[in-house]
Protein backbone atom coordinates (compact mmCIF):
# COMPACT_ATOMS: atom_id res chain seq x y z
CA UNK A 1 0.00 0.00 0.00
CA UNK A 2 1.07 3.59 -0.37
CA UNK A 3 0.15 7.05 0.82
CA UNK A 4 1.36 9.61 -1.73
CA UNK A 5 4.08 7.24 -2.90
CA UNK A 6 5.35 6.47 0.61
CA UNK A 7 5.04 2.70 0.22
CA UNK A 8 5.32 -0.18 2.69
CA UNK A 9 4.56 -3.85 2.73
CA UNK A 10 1.64 -4.37 5.14
CA UNK A 11 1.57 -7.65 7.04
CA UNK A 12 -1.54 -8.86 8.88
CA UNK A 13 -0.14 -10.23 12.14
CA UNK A 14 -3.59 -11.38 13.21
CA UNK A 15 -3.04 -14.14 10.63
CA UNK A 16 0.72 -14.29 10.09
CA UNK A 17 3.10 -15.08 12.94
CA UNK A 18 6.61 -13.64 12.68
CA UNK A 19 9.64 -14.14 14.90
CA UNK A 20 10.69 -10.89 16.60
CA UNK A 21 14.36 -11.43 15.77
CA UNK A 22 13.52 -11.79 12.06
CA UNK A 23 11.71 -8.47 11.65
CA UNK A 24 14.72 -6.22 10.83
CA UNK A 25 16.03 -8.69 8.23
CA UNK A 26 12.56 -9.15 6.76
CA UNK A 27 12.21 -5.37 6.34
CA UNK A 28 15.59 -5.10 4.60
CA UNK A 29 14.84 -7.99 2.26
CA UNK A 30 11.32 -6.82 1.45
CA UNK A 31 12.46 -3.25 0.75
CA UNK A 32 15.28 -4.27 -1.59
CA UNK A 33 14.18 -3.24 -5.09
CA UNK A 34 16.46 -5.77 -6.79
CA UNK A 35 15.89 -8.93 -4.75
CA UNK A 36 12.67 -8.13 -2.88
CA UNK A 37 9.47 -6.19 -3.60
CA UNK A 38 10.91 -2.69 -3.21
CA UNK A 39 9.47 -0.36 -0.54
CA UNK A 40 10.29 2.07 2.27
CA UNK A 41 10.03 -0.86 4.69
CA UNK A 42 7.30 -2.99 6.26
CA UNK A 43 4.39 -2.19 8.57
CA UNK A 44 2.81 -4.78 10.84
CA UNK A 45 -0.87 -4.72 11.88
CA UNK A 46 -1.03 -6.30 15.34
CA UNK A 47 -3.50 -6.80 18.19
CA UNK A 48 -3.42 -4.07 20.84
CA UNK A 49 -4.35 -3.98 24.52
CA UNK A 50 -4.48 -0.16 24.47
CA UNK A 51 -6.25 0.67 21.18
CA UNK A 52 -8.33 -0.89 18.41
CA UNK A 53 -5.17 -1.97 16.58
CA UNK A 54 -1.39 -1.64 16.86
CA UNK A 55 1.02 -0.54 14.13
CA UNK A 56 4.73 -1.37 14.06
CA UNK A 57 7.01 0.16 11.42
CA UNK A 58 10.37 -1.17 10.24
CA UNK A 59 12.41 1.00 7.88
CA UNK A 60 14.31 -0.30 4.88
CA UNK A 61 17.52 -0.37 6.96
CA UNK A 62 15.85 -2.67 9.51
CA UNK A 63 15.44 -0.05 12.24
CA UNK A 64 12.08 0.29 13.99
CA UNK A 65 10.35 3.66 13.67
CA UNK A 66 8.05 5.27 16.22
CA UNK A 67 5.42 6.67 13.87
CA UNK A 68 4.47 7.12 10.22
CA UNK A 69 1.65 9.41 9.09
CA UNK A 70 1.21 7.87 5.64
CA UNK A 71 1.39 4.42 7.21
CA UNK A 72 -1.34 5.28 9.71
CA UNK A 73 -3.77 6.11 6.93
CA UNK A 74 -3.03 2.84 5.15
CA UNK A 75 -3.34 0.86 8.38
CA UNK A 76 -6.75 2.42 8.97
CA UNK A 77 -7.97 1.46 5.50
CA UNK A 78 -6.55 -2.07 5.66
CA UNK A 79 -7.90 -2.70 9.15
CA UNK A 80 -11.42 -1.62 8.19
CA UNK A 81 -11.46 -3.33 4.80
CA UNK A 82 -10.27 -6.62 6.32
CA UNK A 83 -12.63 -6.43 9.34
CA UNK A 84 -9.81 -6.12 11.88
CA UNK A 85 -11.85 -3.21 13.24
CA UNK A 86 -15.59 -2.70 12.87
CA UNK A 87 -15.77 1.10 12.58
CA UNK A 88 -14.36 3.69 10.20
CA UNK A 89 -13.34 5.59 13.33
CA UNK A 90 -10.57 3.82 15.20
CA UNK A 91 -7.65 4.22 17.60
CA UNK A 92 -4.19 3.06 16.54
CA UNK A 93 -1.32 2.31 18.92
CA UNK A 94 2.20 3.28 17.82
CA UNK A 95 5.54 3.52 19.62
CA UNK A 96 4.97 7.29 19.55
CA UNK A 97 1.57 7.03 21.29
CA UNK A 98 -2.08 6.42 20.41
CA UNK A 99 -3.68 8.31 17.52
CA UNK A 100 -7.19 8.35 16.09
CA UNK A 101 -8.19 7.83 12.45
CA UNK A 102 -11.42 8.44 10.52
CA UNK A 103 -12.02 7.02 7.02
CA UNK A 104 -13.90 9.05 4.41
CA UNK A 105 -14.85 8.28 0.80
CA UNK A 106 -13.91 4.61 1.09
CA UNK A 107 -13.64 2.62 -2.18
CA UNK A 108 -12.07 -0.81 -2.76
CA UNK A 109 -8.90 0.80 -4.18
CA UNK A 110 -8.58 4.20 -2.51
CA UNK A 111 -9.68 5.96 0.66
CA UNK A 112 -9.39 9.43 2.10
CA UNK A 113 -8.35 9.21 5.75
CA UNK A 114 -8.02 11.86 8.43
CA UNK A 115 -5.71 11.13 11.35
CA UNK A 116 -5.63 13.10 14.59
CA UNK A 117 -1.91 13.01 15.30
CA UNK A 118 -2.30 14.52 18.77
CA UNK A 119 -0.24 17.36 20.19
CA UNK A 120 3.21 18.17 18.78
CA UNK A 121 6.04 17.98 21.29
CA UNK A 122 8.40 20.95 21.18
CA UNK A 123 10.73 20.66 24.18
CA UNK A 124 14.28 19.47 23.51
CA UNK A 125 13.85 16.48 25.81
CA UNK A 126 10.77 15.39 23.85
CA UNK A 127 12.38 15.61 20.37
CA UNK A 128 14.83 14.28 21.70
CA UNK A 129 17.73 16.71 21.21
CA UNK A 130 20.60 17.68 23.44
CA UNK A 131 20.59 20.99 25.30
CA UNK A 132 18.33 22.49 27.98
CA UNK A 133 15.55 19.93 28.43
CA UNK A 134 12.53 22.29 28.66
CA UNK A 135 13.71 24.67 25.93
CA UNK A 136 11.98 24.88 22.54
CA UNK A 137 14.01 24.97 19.33
CA UNK A 138 12.50 27.59 17.01
CA UNK A 139 14.55 29.28 14.28
CA UNK A 140 17.77 28.30 16.05
CA UNK A 141 21.15 28.55 14.32
CA UNK A 142 22.35 25.16 13.09
CA UNK A 143 25.72 24.89 11.39
CA UNK A 144 26.70 21.82 9.38
CA UNK A 145 29.02 21.25 6.41
CA UNK A 146 29.93 24.97 6.30
CA UNK A 147 26.22 25.79 5.91
CA UNK A 148 24.47 28.11 8.36
CA UNK A 149 20.86 26.98 8.67
CA UNK A 150 17.92 27.85 10.93
CA UNK A 151 16.40 24.88 12.73
CA UNK A 152 12.93 24.33 14.18
CA UNK A 153 12.56 20.98 15.94
CA UNK A 154 9.22 19.18 16.34
CA UNK A 155 8.24 15.71 17.50
CA UNK A 156 5.10 14.13 16.06
CA UNK A 157 5.71 10.91 17.97
CA UNK A 158 9.00 10.83 16.03
CA UNK A 159 11.69 13.52 15.71
CA UNK A 160 11.81 16.14 12.93
CA UNK A 161 14.33 18.85 12.03
CA UNK A 162 12.65 21.50 9.86
CA UNK A 163 14.57 24.09 7.83
CA UNK A 164 13.03 26.84 5.68
CA UNK A 165 14.46 27.63 2.24
CA UNK A 166 13.95 30.39 -0.31
CA UNK A 167 13.10 27.96 -3.10
CA UNK A 168 11.60 24.53 -3.64
CA UNK A 169 14.21 23.77 -6.31
CA UNK A 170 17.11 22.36 -4.35
CA UNK A 171 18.71 19.04 -3.41
CA UNK A 172 19.65 19.87 0.17
CA UNK A 173 17.58 17.00 1.57
CA UNK A 174 19.64 14.58 -0.54
CA UNK A 175 23.00 16.25 0.07
CA UNK A 176 22.96 16.97 3.80
CA UNK A 177 19.83 15.14 4.96
CA UNK A 178 21.83 11.99 5.78
CA UNK A 179 24.35 14.02 7.78
CA UNK A 180 21.68 15.85 9.76
CA UNK A 181 19.88 12.53 10.40
CA UNK A 182 22.92 11.23 12.27
CA UNK A 183 24.14 14.53 13.72
CA UNK A 184 25.36 14.26 17.33
CA UNK A 185 22.77 16.81 18.48
CA UNK A 186 19.99 14.29 17.78
CA UNK A 187 21.00 11.27 19.85
CA UNK A 188 18.22 9.06 18.43
CA UNK A 189 18.62 10.38 14.88
CA UNK A 190 16.10 12.66 13.17
CA UNK A 191 13.87 13.04 10.11
CA UNK A 192 14.77 16.08 8.00
CA UNK A 193 12.48 18.48 6.11
CA UNK A 194 13.41 21.42 3.91
CA UNK A 195 10.36 23.66 3.50
CA UNK A 196 9.58 26.49 1.07
CA UNK A 197 6.71 28.79 2.06
CA UNK A 198 4.56 29.43 -1.03
CA UNK A 199 1.84 31.21 0.94
CA UNK A 200 0.44 31.09 4.50
CA UNK A 201 -1.71 28.12 3.48
CA UNK A 202 0.67 26.39 1.06
CA UNK A 203 4.07 24.81 1.74
CA UNK A 204 6.48 22.76 -0.38
CA UNK A 205 8.33 20.07 1.57
CA UNK A 206 11.35 17.91 0.63
CA UNK A 207 12.04 14.97 2.93
CA UNK A 208 14.92 12.84 4.14
CA UNK A 209 13.48 10.12 6.39
CA UNK A 210 15.43 8.59 9.23
CA UNK A 211 16.24 4.99 8.29
CA UNK A 212 14.76 5.21 4.79
CA UNK A 213 16.38 8.17 3.00
CA UNK A 214 14.57 10.17 0.33
CA UNK A 215 10.86 9.34 0.21
CA UNK A 216 8.08 10.77 -1.93
CA UNK A 217 6.08 11.78 1.12
CA UNK A 218 6.20 11.82 4.92
CA UNK A 219 2.97 12.35 6.83
CA UNK A 220 4.57 13.19 10.16
CA UNK A 221 7.06 15.38 8.28
CA UNK A 222 4.19 17.31 6.69
CA UNK A 223 2.67 17.78 10.15
CA UNK A 224 5.98 18.93 11.61
CA UNK A 225 6.48 21.34 8.68
CA UNK A 226 3.06 22.94 9.22
CA UNK A 227 3.67 23.27 12.97
CA UNK A 228 7.10 24.80 12.28
CA UNK A 229 5.59 27.26 9.78
CA UNK A 230 3.14 28.42 12.44
CA UNK A 231 5.82 28.68 15.13
CA UNK A 232 7.87 30.86 12.77
CA UNK A 233 4.96 33.11 11.85
CA UNK A 234 4.58 31.94 8.25
CA UNK A 235 1.15 30.36 8.79
CA UNK A 236 -1.73 30.52 11.29
CA UNK A 237 -3.07 28.04 13.80
CA UNK A 238 -6.55 26.71 13.10
CA UNK A 239 -6.27 27.06 9.31
CA UNK A 240 -5.88 24.27 6.73
CA UNK A 241 -2.39 24.19 5.25
CA UNK A 242 -1.69 22.26 2.05
CA UNK A 243 1.72 20.62 2.17
CA UNK A 244 3.02 19.72 -1.29
CA UNK A 245 5.31 16.67 -1.34
CA UNK A 246 6.88 14.85 -4.26
CA UNK A 247 4.15 12.19 -4.14
CA UNK A 248 1.22 14.60 -3.74
CA UNK A 249 -0.53 16.85 -1.24
CA UNK A 250 -1.58 16.51 2.39
CA UNK A 251 -3.95 18.83 4.23
CA UNK A 252 -2.67 19.71 7.71
CA UNK A 253 -4.30 21.75 10.45
CA UNK A 254 -2.84 22.60 13.86
CA UNK A 255 -6.12 23.15 15.67
CA UNK A 256 -6.61 25.61 18.52
CA UNK A 257 -6.89 22.68 20.97
CA UNK A 258 -3.30 21.77 19.89
CA UNK A 259 -4.30 18.59 18.00
CA UNK A 260 -2.67 18.21 14.58
CA UNK A 261 -5.07 16.86 11.93
CA UNK A 262 -3.67 15.21 8.79
CA UNK A 263 -5.89 14.32 5.82
CA UNK A 264 -4.75 12.39 2.76
CA UNK A 265 -5.15 9.23 0.66
CA UNK A 266 -4.44 5.56 1.34
CA UNK A 267 -4.21 3.21 -1.63
CA UNK A 268 -3.58 -0.45 -2.45
CA UNK A 269 -0.80 -1.49 -4.84
CA UNK A 270 -0.88 -5.29 -4.80
CA UNK A 271 -1.33 -8.30 -2.52
CA UNK A 272 0.20 -11.73 -2.47
CA UNK A 273 2.89 -13.91 -0.92
CA UNK A 274 6.47 -12.80 -0.25
CA UNK A 275 9.03 -15.60 0.03
CA UNK A 276 12.26 -14.86 1.88
CA UNK A 277 14.98 -16.93 3.42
Amino acid sequence: MHGLGNCYGYINCFETKLEEAELPRLAEKFANVSTGIGSDGIILLCPSKKADIKMRIFNKDGSEAKNCGNGLRCVAKYAFDHSLVSSKKMSIETLGGIVHANIFDNTPQLSLVQVNMGHPQLERSKIPMNGVAAQQVVNESFNIDKLSLKLTAVSMGNPHAVFFTDTSKHSLHKEIGPKIEKDFRFFEGVNVEFVHVISPTSLHCSVWERGSGVTQACGTGACASAVAAILNGHSKKGEDITVHLEGGDLKIQWAHNNDVLMTGPAEYIASGTFIYG
